[in-house]
């Protein structure tokens, strides 16, 4: 939906209230890309408000009191598209952001591209099971990032891989969640056989099964080629470039 509501923002045409990005029109895009049902892309916009992620255009119509995104989550978002080019280069040496950072500019176009692609890509839209359920949590997709950041790579090929988190409590602290609510997502992680614990559960290392990784992996790769191609498009290299 961040996704959804950024594109909208970068593709307004100030002299055409049809394209302006209202609370209105970001419901009926989301419910017309089955992102989410009217009701979530209600309550998302709400919070956006509530944590000054948006804010409504100073001056607008009131009527329809057009949003935007404030400056502090443009910055955000900026640090997202670099820490996605910068893994792309590292993966094949390219030189993505150095490009990018010499036409931070071109980030009203390359955004919605991005935007565009992920509405489109499958692995992305329809993950698998354990994927989908912590997905839907908040801060979900930081939930499993924290997982598999603690992985050792040497360890990736096990069918249990050992994770870094040892503590429930310790984990909802750090990420500022519901202990009762993750732990109760832990456990239907858990039921599926996706995560577990080397000892006592929630005394021990917890590990995420293979097929939760390999899971976790393809949408990421999925995502990355998605950045990838809206890079393209935003940055064609002429026939003299190597």
């Amino acid at each position: 939906m961040a996704h959804v509501g950024l594109a909208m923002h970068f593709r307004r045409d100030p002299n055409d209230r049809r394209k302006e990005l209202t609370v209105s029109r970001f419901i009926e895009v989301v419910h017309k890309n089955a992102v989410a049902s009217r009701n979530t892309a209600d309550a998302f916009i709400k919070e956006m408000l509530h944590y000054n992620i948006a804010e409504y255009v100073a001056g607008g119509d009131g009527r329809t009191h057009p949003l935007q995104p404030t400056a502090a989550t443009i910055e955000r978002f900026t640090g997202w598209v670099t820490a996605h080019l910068r893994t792309l280069d590292h993966i094949d040496g390219g030189d993505r952001l150095g490009r990018y950072l010499d036409r931070p500019d071109m980030l009203a176009t390359l955004q919605p591209l991005i935007a565009d692609g992920l509405l489109a890509s499958k692995p992305v839209r329809e993950p698998n099971q354990t994927f989908s359920l912590f997905i839907w949590l908040n801060n979900g997709g930081i939930v499993m990032d924290w997982l598999m950041s603690g992985i050792d790579p040497d360890h990736a090929g096990l069918e249990r891989i050992p994770t870094s988190v040892v503590s429930i409590g310790d984990f909802a602290k750090w990420l500022k969640l519901s202990r009762t609510h993750l732990g109760r997502k832990l456990r239907t992680a858990e039921e599926l056989g996706s995560i577990g614990w080397l000892g006592q559960r929630g005394h021990s290392v917890m590990w995420v099964s293979h097929r939760f990784y390999e899971e976790y992996m393809t949408v990421q790769a999925a995502k990355l080629a998605v950045v990838d191609n809206a890079f393209k498009a935003c940055f064609p290299r002429s026939q003299g470039d190597d």
